[in-house]
């Protein structure tokens, strides 16, 4: 089980867009994420005139280490670790450490 899935909310603690927040778009291996509007970059992009695409430059989600991130708790609206507990019925599941609140449910 993995601690950050595709569609948690995170937040950034370390890099040049520390403090920003959103969902996670991709998980792209082990170690990579993709998070929505956090870690811009410019890319220039060659026109196609068969398909009709239009050169130029255009803003990009890039992607950025897991270490940088933390889950964001809503209830404390600060980063929070993650951890993992057996409940009753044998699921195991994700909670929040510093709260005991389960994330999924």
């Amino acid at each position: 089980m993995q601690k950050i899935k595709q569609g948690d909310e995170v937040i950034v603690i370390a890099g040049r867009s520390k403090g920003q927040r959103g969902s996670v778009l991709k998980r792209l291996d082990e170690n990579r994420l993709l998070v929505e509007n956090v870690n811009m970059v410019k890319k220039h992009v060659k026109g196609n005139p068969r398909t009709g695409e239009n050169g130029g430059i255009i803003d990009k989600e890039a992607p950025i280490q897991i270490s940088n991130v933390m889950m964001f708790n809503p209830h404390t609206q600060k980063g929070d670790r993650v951890g993992f507990k057996t409940l009753e019925d044998n699921r195991k599941v994700r909670f929040f450490k510093s709260n005991g609140e389960v994330i999924d449910i």
